[in-house]
């Protein structure tokens, strides 16, 4: 899976496009990914302008599939 997928299966899910972001940053009360400088990725949560739970993950497909099923298994 790559973003594009990604984003796609998240609509399709109905998720709230202010639940995440795809681009990195500091989004406030957002599940986010980014690829890292080194070529890597990462997911974590953003609120008050903080990261929380990071991970990093070798492959964008492995990154992407890790924040699917987080994000499904919010109560949103």
């Amino acid at each position: 899976m790559n973003l594009g997928e990604l984003e796609r299966k998240l609509s399709d899910a109905n998720v709230p496009p202010d639940a995440y972001c795809l681009t990195g940053g500091l989004p406030n009360e957002a599940l986010c990914i980014e690829q890292r400088k080194d070529g890597t990725w990462r997911t974590y949560y953003s609120e008050r302008g903080g990261r929380s739970n990071p991970r990093v993950f070798n492959t964008e497909g492995e990154a992407c599939e890790f924040f699917l099923k987080e994000i499904l298994r919010w109560d949103i």
